[in-house]
Formats: structure tokens, C-alpha cells, sequence
């Protein structure tokens, strides 16, 4: 008896405690559950971390398979990771900031378009909205209150597409680009300083596999994306990457 009441007594806390959330949600709060406004900065951090862990471990295991020391491997790897966290975040920084410019660019025109022509950009607008499903008549009422608001707010974000979530920002893409590179290039520098010399490329190529692993699953559970899928494709394309460098030591056969 006293099993069912304490199922009873569960099930009701449970279910005030869904009211209260659902009541909690607003306009304010209703991404938080959501992965979409994580988008920018998770991909410059998985892109970051991805590369630094392929490109120092690829470097690493193309220098180990033509010397027998641990310094040259050691050297390469640090040159590589200083001079890859730095390119990685002003690449990224050029870029992004490319696609701001890009952004500020198509805002100044239609500043400039609606200024010489409203009547038809209200058109254009109204069109939008029918096109996604809205009628003719409830289009057009819907994009004369949103201009009458803010017109250019309303064309920035449904005729250029632009919005909060999706605009540029280099700076946050170039630090998460530049500290991630970091980051993920210091594990194999880890894997140098302490696994035995001999056969360095094998025990390089397992556990970059290990640390690929990691980040597939990190970055799939934060985007909230199949796990399995992210693994897959991180460890598929980091295996070529290290498979073709070590193929490049071998055949040069130099010994350093």
C-alpha cells in the first residue's frame, strides 16, 4: 500500500513541476533547451579542436616516421602548435570578419532601398509572408504592423535572413578557433613527452583516435546531434589525414 502511494505522491510532483516550467517559458527563455543560438561558437570550437588534434597529430606521426629521436618530433610539434593556434584564430577572425562586412554591406542597401522605394519593398515583404504559407490579405496586414514597428528589423531578418542567432561574430569565432586549436593540439604533445619513442606513430595514431572520440561525442551531446554519426565522421577523416602524413615520412626515407 504504501508503494502505490508514494508512486502517486511522485507522479504529481512531477506534474506540478512541468506546469511550473511550461508556465516559467517566455519569449525570453524559450531557446534555452534549444542548439541553435550554440551554433557559431560550437563550430569554431569543434573546427579548432578537430584541427589541432589532426594537423599536430598528422605532423607529428610524419616526423616520427622518419627519426628515431624524441627532439625533432618534439620540436616539429610545438613549432606546429604555436604557429596553428595562431593561424586558426586570425583565419578565422579574417573570415568571420568577411561575413560581417558581407552583413553591414547588404543592411546599408536596404537602408537605402527602403528609403527610395517603401511601397515596394512592403510588397516584396508581403510576399515573403505568403510564400510561407500566410493569405494574401493576412501577408500584407502582417507586414504593414511590422513595418510601421521596424521596417528594417523586419527585412533584415526575413528578407536578408539575418537575426541574433545566425549574425557574424569574429571576435567569439577567434578566440573559440584559437583556444580550441590549443587544446586539442596539446594532447598529442602529451602523448610525445610520455610514450616510448619506438613505434611513436602507432601509439600517436591510437590515442589521437581516442581524443577524435571524445571531442565526436562532446560536440554531438552539445549540439545535440547523433553521437554515433559525429564519431564516425571525426574518426573516418582523421584517420586519412594521418595515414597519408605518415605515408609521406616513409617514403622520403630520411632519417632525422
Amino acid at each position: 500500500m504504501i508503494l502505490p502511494i508514494k508512486l502517486f505522491h511522485k507522479q504529481f510532483k512531477d506534474m506540478i513541476k512541468s506546469k511550473k516550467e511550461k508556465q516559467l517559458l517566455n519569449i525570453d527563455n524559450y531557446l534555452d533547451n534549444h542548439y541553435i543560438h550554440r551554433s557559431n561558437w560550437l563550430r569554431a570550437a569543434v573546427l579548432g579542436a578537430n584541427d589541432g588534434i589532426i594537423s599536430i597529430s598528422s605532423l607529428a606521426i610524419g616526423v616520427a616516421a622518419a627519426s628515431s629521436t624524441r627532439e625533432p618530433i618534439l620540436l616539429a610539434t610545438v613549432a606546429g602548435l604555436v604557429a596553428g593556434s595562431l593561424s586558426m584564430a586570425a583565419g578565422e577572425y579574417v573570415s568571420v570578419s568577411s561575413q560581417t562586412d558581407t552583413e553591414k554591406a547588404d543592411i546599408e542597401r536596404e537602408i537605402k532601398e527602403l528609403a527610395e522605394m517603401p511601397e515596394e519593398e512592403l510588397k516584396i515583404l508581403a510576399q515573403i509572408y505568403e510564400k510561407r504559407g500566410l493569405k494574401k490579405e493576412t501577408a500584407l496586414q502582417v507586414a504593414i504592423e511590422l513595418t510601421e514597428k521596424d521596417a528594417l528589423a523586419a527585412h533584415v531578418r526575413d528578407e536578408l535572413g539575418i537575426n541574433e542567432i545566425s549574425q557574424a561574430n569574429p571576435i567569439q569565432a577567434a578566440i573559440s578557433s584559437g583556444a580550441s586549436f590549443t587544446v586539442g593540439g596539446v594532447l598529442p604533445l602529451l602523448v610525445i613527452l610520455f610514450a616510448p619513442i619506438k613505434n611513436m606513430e602507432y601509439w600517436l595514431y591510437a590515442f589521437t583516435i581516442i581524443f577524435l572520440i571524445v571531442l565526436g561525442s562532446i560536440a554531438a551531446k552539445t549540439g545535440g546531434s547523433k553521437i554515433k554519426t559525429a564519431i564516425l565522421r571525426i574518426t573516418i577523416w582523421g584517420t586519412i589525414a594521418m595515414v597519408l602524413s605518415a605515408v609521406v615520412g616513409y617514403l622520403f626515407g630520411v632519417r632525422i
